[in-house]
């Protein structure tokens, strides 16, 4: 754990990395306490009641699955699915992979079926971890076999955890896609002790007595799994599991008091909900929120509704938590997203991979723990991603005094209720829909949501565009791919702009929306 010595500049000077040649996140975030505290709490479950799972627990049911994956054939290097929603065997499910030496691939379960056979057959997964409705979720799909660990009986033996390096694949994490599919972020089991750093320093120092983690932020992406799941395992804070099926103020404020919450990450649409609703929540030592800058009115709003300075935080699937606020040490910096995180160290680089004095690439140099391994199966898209020893992060900043400022996004990515969505996805989608001819997708701007997807489309002879088919299409992505995949306004267009080479450009398409927002203002 960090130790607050009262000073940023001091932290930093100190920080050393400890990663072990040999290292399992199993023993990390679970055998380690199990063995010499194992009636400590580790996840506080609400689903039906509460109950607390304690840490000698989390180690039966994972070794339980541990053992069952190796039964069916699971060896080192093996990709294994995880298809649950926010519970504790969710948490022994990748624990459990881990001891077999296999690697994790953490699935959504508001994904349809094409969204999930997409990263289904690209990593190669032959077994899923499920629960009832993700095996229902995987009936159509061949080849792909599931495992309800509710089912397995306990056994007596303990699993021997595989002796894995620090650098071995560990976690297959996928990014939003923003040309073509989805890319495998690669991760070794070295990217939980990478995450701690920022996880602690954002929660004004993480691991105080009483400390208790929660997020409405789902495990299947990086942010719920390794901003606060496997965090607060691996530091001994507990963590509650009580995912909801969608956001609202009156039961999240239920669930931090049932489940003794101290420390919320919530990302920035659920802070903007619970502005829109009024809503006070006292008692939580600390705020953390990450996705884009909140904003001066978002912060002064943060400090009476919380009591608390919100602490803002920044990184991506490729390497994360990189760069925070921590009201402990400095004050935050409206439209700012916070300071380097000890051991990271980022570069604002211009056009000649030089440091910037304006404007420029955010990049992050290698040797960040948190750091991916590869794009999996993609050596030329791994390499496109760096320059020399920084790691383009896609985003555009700017440093002011010794604060990251963020600009906006180099790619195409849509931020939209905290979710990180790719367009080619979607427009891979709609092109599947009989009346489609063309379509290009964008983010317009919206106030709670940051963004939503807008789709225009080109349609074929003999459709007309009317507000029947626009509920249409968006049913039909919603039905395929994800509920916040689907365009919330479908625009129609006798054609797109286009390049020479016949790509959509899309910063054109962006331009028309921002347009049309500006008319609706």
């Amino acid at each position: 754990m960090l130790q607050n010595r009262g000073s940023y500049d001091i932290l930093i000077d100190r920080f050393k990395w400890d990663v072990p040649d040999r290292l399992n996140m199993a023993v990390q975030t679970c055998d380690r306490l199990a063995e010499t505290d194992p009636d400590r709490v580790a996840i506080i479950c609400l689903a039906k009641g509460r109950r607390e799972i304690t840490y000698g627990e989390l180690r039966d049911m994972s070794d339980r699955i541990a053992f069952a994956l190796v039964a069916s054939g699971v060896s080192y290097g093996d990709r294994v699915g995880v298809l649950r929603s926010q519970d504790a065997w969710c948490a022994a499910a990748h624990i459990a992979i881990w001891k077999t030496g296999a690697v994790s691939v953490p699935l959504f379960k508001l994904f349809r079926y094409r969204a999930l056979a997409v990263r289904l057959s690209d990593s190669k997964v032959g077994i899923v971890i499920a629960d009832a409705d993700g095996e229902s979720m995987l009936d159509d799909l061949e080849n792909v076999q599931t495992l309800l660990p509710e089912s397995l009986e306990a056994g007596n033996e303990g699993f021997e955890t595989a002796d894995t390096a620090s650098d071995d694949p560990a976690v297959l994490i996928y990014t939003s896609g923003t040309t073509g599919s989805p890319k495998g972020a690669l991760h070794a089991h070295r990217v939980l002790t990478g995450h701690l750093p920022g996880v602690e320093i954002s929660h004004d120092f993480l691991g105080r007595d009483g400390d208790c983690l929660w997020t409405p932020a789902d495990w299947a992406w990086i942010g719920g799994l390794f901003d606060v799941l496997m965090p607060g395992l691996a530091l001994g804070v507990p963590v509650v599991a009580a995912r909801m099926p969608e956001f609202k103020p009156e039961t999240c404020i239920d669930i931090i008091r049932e489940g003794n919450a101290r420390n919320v990450f919530f990302p920035p649409t659920a802070l903007r909900m619970l502005k829109a609703s009024g809503t006070e929540i006292k008692g939580l030592r600390s705020v953390a929120s990450g996705g884009e800058p909140l904003g001066a009115e978002m912060l002064e709003w943060g400090k009476n509704a919380f009591g608390l300075a919100i602490n803002e935080f920044y990184g991506q699937t490729e390497c994360n938590m990189v760069a925070s606020s921590c009201g402990a040490l400095f004050a935050p910096r409206p439209n700012c997203i916070g300071r380097p995180v000890p051991g990271h160290e980022i570069a604002v680089l211009n056009d000649d991979g030089g440091f910037s004095e304006g404007e420029g690439d955010v990049a992050i140099r290698r040797g960040s723990a948190s750091m991916m391994l590869e794009y999996l199966n993609r050596p030329e898209e791994t390499a496109e991603k760096f320059r020399g020893e920084w790691m383009l992060t896609g985003d555009r900043g700017v440093w002011e005094e010794g604060y990251l400022r963020f600009i906006g996004r180099a790619d195409d990515v849509i931020t939209s209720s905290g979710y990180r969505i790719g367009p080619a996805e979607i427009e891979d989608c709609l092109m599947q829909h009989p009346s489609v001819a063309n379509v290009g997708v964008v983010g317009k701007p919206d106030e709670l949501r940051t963004e939503i997807v807008k789709a225009y489309v080109v349609l074929k002879t003999g459709f007309e565009g009317d507000d029947r088919l626009a509920v249409e299409l968006r049913e039909f992505v919603k039905s395929r791919l994800a509920a916040h995949c689907q365009p919330r306004q479908i625009g129609f267009l006798d054609e797109l702009p286009m390049t020479v080479t016949g790509k959509v450009i899309r910063k054109e398409l962006k331009k028309l929306a921002i347009k049309e927002q500006g008319r609706c203002q």
